[in-house]
């Protein structure tokens, strides 16, 4: 008997690594069926067997003695949904052991039963001592070696290690207050406020917007007034943007976040935002003498990992497209004005050295902002996981 939050974890995980498929997208498809407590138990399912791929596969090829890459699909992803379950759940042994049989068995694979068996019944035993023996490292805390090596740079081991931890865990639920009643707990970010979990009449209603308060933060940055053209350069999928005052023009290559964008700003009765489908590196000539410009550009999303579990394989610096993003709006906004360039990952490459590289002037933030200064440029903010609780983002304000 497959129990179906396993069932549908099963699924994400096949089609995230056979498929290349996006795990949230995956899972609101898999779980449609289920109720709230399936989901939880589902989701956590899933999106730890995802985070866990690297260490999972270490344990079943040494404890297996079969190369995971050789494996057929429905075998690998249920040894793996097998492993995080032995490795990081508390399941019953006989439980995993017995759904990941009957989930290749279900696949029709009846010849890798037998193998399905024998290596679920050398991860029980052998598992534990396993784990308990990794080094601290990406290893361990299953991720590539090129982001560990990352933070250490930026980092050091010590908070390279913390932050890894950090990004495995949840981080604490954050919305932002629309309208209505106030939803939990004041933080430290006006507007942001912590509740045990997203109230979804609230959310359907749209006085609730989930956004971490780091994410607030960039918005809030901007310091957007009524009176004031603003451009939001890469606005999908709407939260910054809603943040905006003044008359803000809300740009997004891609159709169809355009539209999920423009559906948003509708529900959330936004009057002061219009959505314009263009490429932000190669605007129309109209769209210029802006008193504002937000860049919350397209990165690795080093910061985020913790939310998108399948992001840490899938992820890769893209500072070029950053450079372009931010001379461009450097482009269209009128002398004097500012500019908030803004990503939510954890590297110096995508971080500091485009706003270096951009010759545009800092105007600090450090100051304004004492707890997320930036710990080696306190002229910019730079939020980290394992020391604010909240996802990780790079905030600048330059002066155009």
């Amino acid at each position: 008997m497959i129990t179906p939050a396993r069932a549908a974890a099963y699924e994400v995980l096949l089609r995230v690594f056979e498929q290349d498929a996006y795990a949230d997208r995956v899972f609101r498809t898999a779980a449609r069926d289920l109720d709230d407590r399936e989901r939880a138990l589902a989701q956590r399912l899933a999106y730890g067997a995802v985070q866990r791929k690297r260490t999972c596969d270490y344990a079943i090829e040494t404890l297996g003695k079969r190369p995971v890459r050789k494996l057929d699909p429905p075998v690998r992803a249920s040894l793996r949904l097998g492993a995080y379950q032995l490795g990081y759940t508390g399941t019953a042994p006989h439980a995993a052991v017995n759904e990941a049989v009957e989930l290749v068995r279900r696949a029709r694979l009846e010849r890798a039963v037998p193998f399905t068996n024998a290596v679920m019944r050398r991860l029980a035993a052998g598992m534990p001592k396993l784990l308990e023996g990794l080094p601290d490292g990406p290893l361990k805390e299953s991720y590539p070696d090129w982001i560990y090596e990352t933070w250490v740079r930026e980092l050091g081991a010590d908070d390279a290690l913390a932050l890894m931890r950090a990004q495995n865990e949840p981080l604490e639920t954050v919305v932002r207050h629309v309208s209505g009643p106030i939803p939990g707990e004041p933080t430290d970010v006006p507007g942001a406020y912590r509740v045990r979990r997203v109230d979804a009449h609230a959310l359907a209603e749209g006085q609730v917007w989930p956004q971490s308060r780091a994410s607030q933060l960039a918005g809030l940055v901007v310091g957007a007034q009524d009176g004031e053209r603003i451009l939001d350069l890469c606005a999908a999928p709407g939260g910054k943007t809603m943040q905006l005052r003044g008359d803000v023009t809300a740009v997004e290559v891609d159709p169809h976040r355009a539209s999920e964008l423009r559906e948003t700003l509708e529900r959330y009765h936004v009057t002061n935002a219009t959505v314009v489908e263009a490429d932000g590196t190669a605007l129309p000539p109209e769209l210029t003498g802006f008193d504002r410009a937000l860049v919350d550009a397209p990165c690795s999303g080093l910061g985020v990992l913790v939310g998108r579990p399948d992001l840490r394989w899938r992820s890769r610096p893209l500072p070029e497209l950053q450079a372009a993003l931010l001379r461009s709006a450097a482009e269209r906004v009128r002398p004097g004005g500012t500019i908030v360039y803004s990503v939510c990952t954890i590297n110096a490459d995508e971080n500091e050295a485009i706003v270096d590289a951009s010759g545009l002037e800092p105007l600090p933030l450090g100051e304004e902002w004492p707890a997320y200064a930036h710990p080696r440029r306190p002229e910019f903010l730079l939020t980290l996981p394992h020391v604010h609780r909240t996802t990780g983002f790079f905030v600048a304000r330059l002066k155009a």
